[in-house]
């Protein structure tokens, strides 16, 4: 699941992990509340790709409220935002985050990171 309110950014994923994983399926949400309401039906991803900065409830917010919902809690996330910002980062991770990646500026970038966490992510499962 993808949760990110730009749409370019979220082009941008789903062409990389097309490319990555041709036959992976994904959910998209556009902000925390959006994701929250579709992760309460029968949705539940292998892992979650969450934005920071998005409109209604934020990133961090989001991090907090799974917290509280046993059906989602052992979801892993990981960070895609805009911010490299250490306090960000260690926060994020504090929250419960898996992972934690600046969205790169291009293409070749973005393959290369999400390929880095989702090779990490499958060899520990």
């Amino acid at each position: 699941m993808l949760i990110d309110d730009d749409e370019d950014d979220r082009e941008i994923f789903l062409s990389v992990i097309q490319n990555i994983l041709p036959h992976a399926t994904y959910s998209i949400a556009i902000n925390g509340q959006d994701a929250l309401s579709k992760l309460n039906g029968s949705l539940k991803p292998h892992l979650i790709f969450l934005d920071l900065n998005m409109p209604l409830m934020n990133g961090k917010q989001f991090l907090k409220a799974r917290k509280d919902n046993e059906f989602i809690e052992s979801i892993p996330v990981v960070i895609l935002s805009t911010s490299s910002d250490e306090s960000t980062m260690r926060e994020a991770i504090e929250l419960g985050a898996l992972y934690f990646v600046t969205k790169p500026d291009k293409y070749s970038a973005w393959e290369g990171a999400l390929r880095n966490v989702l090779d990490n992510f499958f060899l520990h499962q």
